[in-house]
């Protein structure tokens, strides 16, 4: 079966290409800031020093872990859900679910593997700009030399294989065994973070304004908020598209579409809830927070500078792989429609008329993901600023919000109509009769 994996790469390298980008990425910011343990290591470095490194390194490379399996899970369930007919004939050619499953992994592990020898470069340069990073705020001394060894090396590669061989196994199976079986313990699991969410955002009334923990119980829930959140969205998405009043054909047909899609959309609404809710929240604690000891007249500490850089750090690299996994991801769904499309244009739809059934999904998507994040946000965002600040809603929330949903809005529409348009080119004949 790794043999017929290595063929089927080599027939079709273009349908693996998201899945090498998500590898690609995962491993550069994993052995980009893992680095820091091999910079801390090193003779010579003070204790201060490798304090900050270390943090760095175990904070930062603990959600690239995270973000790595969510990227490569989703390109690579995109990737098997459009296979499903290949992989039907496989089965009925004798192929066990153990073999497509063996084959399925293997194909992920061979990409991931070239993502992973393929970031080792500009991991470095990222090792070496991030420790010029803390080293311009005081927070790492000038002396400390950077270092990029095992403990990077091994790590990302190790992390970028397990992540892409544990997310195609569970993509595989969903597809050949149903998403069914499994639904009672998602859904344990999403209440059960939803729950912790909330209390861990409620003990934050429990601190003090200056206590240095302040920050953690509501960026916490606001992120476990946020994934219970996720492993609800078919359910939360078919919520939304019950309660919308179906005017014009446009609507119509995208509330249709979306809700007989709705768990083939999951991993879109996945991105949207994780990326409103952890931007947001962090964003604009970090703000309160910054503004708060401007008012005091306080100088920062080394740990406050830390705790600064480490979440916007963790923001950026939030943003940049929800914007891969939404391109991958739509850009996959949508290309996957042709025949669909193909066949409105024959029934006397026009390509405006077909655009704007994309767009108006795209809509909802967006402002379903978006209401769901802001909720998560502001659970983690309010008590934050109650304690921190005695007000309810910081002056710097809007600002922040707006640039979120705008970055959302931007990544969706444009993604979703711009292929949609592209899809458009092909004549509605070649299109039904190239995909069917």
């Amino acid at each position: 079966m790794f043999v017929l994996a290595l063929r089927s790469i080599r027939r079709r390298p273009g349908r693996f290409l998201a899945t090498l980008l998500s590898a690609f990425l995962g491993a550069a910011v994993v052995m980009t800031f893992q680095s820091m343990h091999d910079t801390a290591g090193r003779d010579g470095v003070d204790p201060v020093s490798a304090d900050t490194l270390g943090t760095a390194a175990a904070v930062v490379g603990g959600y690239g872990t995270l973000l790595v399996f969510f990227a490569v899970a989703s390109t690579l369930t995109v990737n098997v859900r459009q296979r499903a007919a290949e992989l039907e004939l496989l089965r009925c050619s004798g192929a066990t679910p153990a073999q497509l499953g063996r084959m399925v992994v293997g194909e992920a592990v061979a990409v991931a593997l070239v993502g992973a020898v393929a970031a080792i470069g500009p991991a470095m340069l990222g090792g070496r700009a991030l420790l010029g990073m803390f080293q311009d705020g005081g927070q790492v001394a000038r002396s400390v030399a950077y270092s990029f060894g095992p403990v990077a090396l091994l790590s990302g590669v190790a992390v970028t294989l397990l992540a892409s061989a544990g997310a195609a196994l569970l993509a595989v199976r969903r597809v050949t065994r149903g998403g069914r079986e499994r639904a009672g313990a998602k859904r344990f699991l999403a209440y059960g973070a939803l729950a912790t969410g909330v209390a861990g955002a409620g003990s934050t009334l429990l601190f003090s304004a200056t206590d240095e923990a302040l920050m953690a119980p509501p960026a916490y829930g606001a992120i476990l908020l946020s994934v219970g959140f996720a492993l609800l969205s078919p359910r939360l998405l078919t919520g939304v598209l019950d309660r919308l009043p179906l005017r014009g054909a446009s609507g119509w047909l995208a509330v249709r579409n979306l809700r007989e899609r709705a768990d083939h959309l999951a991993g879109i609404l996945v991105s949207l809830i994780l990326f409103t809710a952890v931007s947001t929240a962090t964003i604009t604690m970090q703000a309160v927070e910054s503004d708060a000891v401007r008012a005091s007249g306080l100088v920062k500490s080394v740990d406050a500078k830390n705790l600064e850089t480490l979440n916007l750090t963790v923001v950026g690299i939030v943003a940049v792989f929800v914007c891969v996994m939404l391109v991958n991801s739509l850009y996959a769904a949508t290309t996957y429609r042709s025949r669909e499309f193909g066949q409105q244009r024959l029934a006397g739809a026009t390509p405006g008329q077909v655009l704007g059934v994309v767009g108006a999904e795209g809509a909802i998507l967006t402002l379903t993901g978006v209401f769901f994040g802001t909720v998560a946000a502001l659970a983690g965002v309010v008590p934050f600023t109650v304690v921190r600040t005695d007000a309810v809603l910081p002056d710097r929330f809007p600002g922040v919000w707006l640039a979120m949903v705008a970055v959302s809005a931007a990544v969706t529409l444009g993604t979703s109509l711009g292929t949609a348009r592209r899809t458009l080119r092909t004549p509605a004949v070649a299109a039904v009769a190239s995909a069917a």
